[in-house]
């Protein structure tokens, strides 16, 4: 799997640290379409939770990974396509976790350091039970329902307004009643089923030989995305409102008076959620709403906690898709024993050999899981990256036919904790990780880190380009969703273009060469086993459609090392289009020039993505790619955020202390108004915002004739 993923975050290198993050962030994308999109999770909440709770540990650790594919940017999971779409005027959020009660003071404090304000300031939170449902928006305009959302990927979902209006009115009201309801309201909450409902839907299905849902979430997700309402009108759907779209005048000013008017409205709110004023009545709170879990009749995973004043969450904003101003205090996981099965290797997109335990199905958590991470050989064979023994109570080795103990939280997760020896087949003998690539045959090898002056835990394939599952894994990861999003090009599509023998998908340019290497061909792709006439013109036409793909995203797709999302719109934004950053690649390989200093200086791009881009753009083969694949697409600029304000597109430092924000806070306003932030002055820095204590970087300015203002310039150039 990854490099050393069964030891603290603390001890790993700053590689192994890279390896780790990216493979997690792909398993939190997978399991974000089977649980948002398929309604057929692959693991459950602890589960997925403890793969963003390890990925988080690594960015905290190593904070230059912060901006790399990060999963805090990522949201549900696109629509499906099985009904129309609805784009969100406001997106619908995540939630950022925390899982101790150290983690929630640690929120706590860093709201009160955001705002500037001391911990013994008070800020008062509201904390309400966290339903483990499917999330929906809801629009009314002049008290009328007009339409309704799923939360989708979080800037679209899917319309399923016919079906939510089978639901009862004391659930969802059709009219909302008030002298203070607004023009437009679009009220946000999750729609669920009580565990007796869910007991009666499950008895039906059996009595009418049909399937059973795994869990009531999965019921109420399928029986609100049902094509004939009649089904979703059968069934006892119910729903707590307690968040907001877009809603011009709201009816209060906290958290807490607003969900109080959703109340006066029509809606049912929480009656466990209560406004508290330190992280002691927080954490009271939670427990209290803990020990009510079995009895409350529904589904929870935890408790919420938001900032109460609608005006500090306003200045506190968002990180990525995150609010400042929120988090969800998670509720322990939970164990399962089963038999593992088999041990299997999975080759990686970047050659790495990843072990796999294939158990008995076992239910964890309301969820089927049939597989889980084995980490690497060194895990498996019961040492860990340093040649010591794993402690007490970890594995003494792993082998096929072992009674093994599955655990939802954790490090990483699901993960094989533990192996009842007492319960191990006489026959059962010690795996041996193989030495050759199970995909090419080419040597596997284990590199010597030259920092550490240790060898790596992962085995990677010498293969690179003549190995089909680097390449196939490559071409997936470019028309992935967070990529160029190609509809109806999936995993089993790449996977069939690639070895078939008349419309071959070796590289990214052949993708768009498709229909017009098919309209040559005698043997139609209409004609091919799972495919047809209307199927593929609507991909043919799908492809078309990313010709022009947004610049952040084919970066992105292009999968260069450590190139996440993040840093894949930091560097579309810097410079603007890809020639820019390909001419940036090449010139900075020589660190001594200014284009290596820029690339340097971009806030939150440090020297392991300079030297990622530098590797990437040197190497030839990838030049000759990339201008093949630029003879089919042109990708495009981002839009300005805000090409009216006076300082979009400009470069921007700020320096020395600052009386009326943080410098988080001015970093995030500038980021808003469509300014390029940068950590460093060089010649190219448009803007120095200096307060008290400016030191080298005012110089600097000087040096290069910078524009320098105070903060006070800089309210008055930004009109706030």
């Amino acid at each position: 799997m990854s490099e050393s993923e069964q030891n603290p975050v603390a001890d790993l290198t700053a590689r192994q640290a890279k390896v780790e993050h990216k493979r997690l962030a792909a398993q939190v994308e997978a399991a974000n379409i089977a649980y948002h999109q398929n309604d057929a999770p692959t693991m459950d909440d602890a589960a997925f939770d403890a793969l963003k709770r390890r990925l988080d540990a690594i960015e905290e650790v190593f904070p230059d990974l912060k901006t790399a594919g990060s999963v805090s940017g990522k949201v549900g999971a696109r629509p499906s396509g099985k009904f129309a779409k609805i784009r969100h005027r406001v997106p619908m959020l995540s939630l950022d976790n925390a899982f101790t009660d150290e983690a929630v003071a640690e929120f706590a404090q860093r709201v009160h350091r955001f705002l500037g304000r001391k911990e013994d300031e008070p800020i008062a939170f509201t904390a309400e039970p966290k339903i483990d449902g499917l999330s929906l928006s809801l629009r009314y305009e002049k008290g009328e329902l007009v339409s309704a959302a799923t939360r989708g990927d979080g800037e679209e979902g899917e319309n399923v307004t016919l079906n939510v209006r089978t639901i009862a009115d004391s659930e969802i009201p059709k009219t909302l009643s008030g002298e203070d309801v607004p023009e437009i309201a679009e009220v946000r909450g999750e729609v669920y089923l009580g565990h007796a409902d869910f007991a009666g839907i499950n008895e039906r299905q059996r009595e009418k030989g049909l399937p059973e849902f795994a869990n009531p979430r999965n019921a109420a997700a399928g029986s609100l995305r049902q094509l004939d309402a009649s089904i979703t009108a059968s069934r006892p759907l119910r729903f707590f409102a307690y968040a907001w779209g877009e809603m011009p005048v709201l009816p209060a000013q906290t958290q807490s008076g607003v969900v109080e008017a959703f109340r006066r409205w029509g809606f049912r709110t929480n009656p466990l959620m209560l406004r508290c004023e330190t992280v002691e009545a927080l954490l009271e709170r939670y427990r209290l709403i803990e020990s009510r879990r079995a009895s409350l009749g529904y589904d929870i995973d935890g408790v919420v906690y938001k900032v109460d004043d609608l005006a500090l969450q306003a200045r506190l904003g968002f990180v990525s898709r995150a609010p400042r101003w929120a988090i969800a205090h998670k509720f322990p996981a939970e164990l399962a024993t089963t038999v593992l099965e088999a041990i299997e290797i999975q080759v990686g997109r970047t050659g790495a050999l990843s072990p796999v335990a294939r158990l008995q199905p076992v239910t964890v958590g309301g969820v089927v899981v049939t597989n889980a991470t084995l980490h690497n050989e060194d895990y498996i064979r019961g040492f860990d990256s340093k040649g010591e023994r794993i402690r007490d109570g970890e594995p003494p080795d792993i082998r096929v036919g072992d009674t093994v103990t599955v655990k939802r939280a954790g490090d990483v997760i699901p993960r094989v904790a533990a192996v009842d020896l007492s319960k191990r087949p006489a026959d059962a003998r010690p795996y041996e990780f193989p030495m050759l690539c199970p995909a090419c045959g080419s040597h596997a090898t284990r590199e010597m880190n030259p920092r550490s002056g240790k060898e790596d835990a992962v085995r990677r394939c010498t293969g690179g380009l003549i190995c089909p599952a680097q390449a196939v894994e490559r071409l997936k990861h470019f028309v992935s969703r967070d990529a160029l999003d190609i509809d109806g090009l999936g995993d089993k599509q790449i996977e069939f273009f690639h070895g078939d023998p008349d419309l071959p998908v070796k590289e990214p340019a052949d993708i768009f060469m498709l229909a017009a290497r098919d309209a040559g061909n005698l043997k139609k792709l209409k004609d091919k086993e799972g495919f047809g006439a209307q199927s593929v013109a609507k991909l043919f036409a799908a492809i078309e459609d990313r010709r022009r793909p947004p610049l952040n995203r084919f970066v992105f797709g292009l999968g260069i090392r450590h190139i996440g999302e993040t840093n894949a719109r930091l560097l579309a934004r810097h410079y603007g289009s890809f020639d820019a950053i390909r001419s940036a690649g090449i010139a900075a390989a020589d660190e001594a020039s200014p284009e290596h200093q820029e690339l340097d200086s971009i806030d939150g791009v440090g020297p392991t993505v300079v030297e990622a881009l530098t590797q990437f753009f040197g190497e030839p083969h990838n030049q000759e790619l990339l201008d093949r694949l630029l003879d089919q697409v042109v990708p495009q600029p981002l839009e300005a955020v805000a090409s009216a304000s006076p300082v979009a597109g400009k470069i921007v430092v700020f320096t020395g202390a600052l009386e009326r924000m943080t410098r988080d806070e001015a970093k995030a306003m500038a980021e808003r108004l469509g300014a390029k932030v940068a950590g460093s002055v060089s010649s190219k820095t448009d803007l120095l915002v200096a307060g008290p204590g400016a030191g080298s970087k005012l110089k600097d300015a000087q040096k290069h004739g910078v524009e320098v203002i105070d903060e006070a310039g800089w309210f008055d150039l930004v009109g706030a």
